[in-house]
């Protein structure tokens, strides 16, 4: 199963040529990681942040294959590659009008007060669901 989210090309998103600047796609893949965990894993970064743990970045590999430009519709699909012990690999494409426009792969760990630990239990079932589904 895929996570899907579709997320539209705004002004800010874009350099004075109407193009997205592309800092602005690691947002974007940000914004679909927060909503995916709210909506799947179950608990949102507010929940996250207010308890002292997070989900932070520890490695993202991006390949930019097309443009996007103000007006697009990005169609983003993520998809769970590995579920470790505080780890968890995903997969990410953006594609407008059926041609993919940008990919990674990104590793994230969940932290508790600051330091890598192992998933809660719940999370960790909802996540091995979600990837047993795809």
């Amino acid at each position: 199963m895929n996570y899907s989210r579709q997320i539209a090309v705004e002004f800010n998103h874009c350099d004075p040529a109407g193009i997205v600047f592309y800092p602005r796609y690691f947002e974007m893949i940000n914004s679909v990681v927060e909503n995916f965990f709210a909506d799947v894993a179950g608990r949102s970064f507010a929940a996250l942040i207010s308890a002292g743990e997070g989900v932070p970045a520890a490695q993202i590999d991006t390949r930019f294959q097309a443009p996007s430009r103000l007006g697009d519709r990005l169609d983003w699909q993520l998809l769970i590659v590995r579920v470790g012990g505080a780890s968890l690999g995903l997969a990410l494409e953006a594609r407008g009008q059926a041609e993919l426009r940008v990919a990674c792969t990104l590793t994230v760990v969940f932290m508790v007060n600051g330091r890598p630990a192992p998933w809660p239990e719940d999370v960790r079932a909802r996540l091995n669901q979600f990837k047993e589904a795809a």
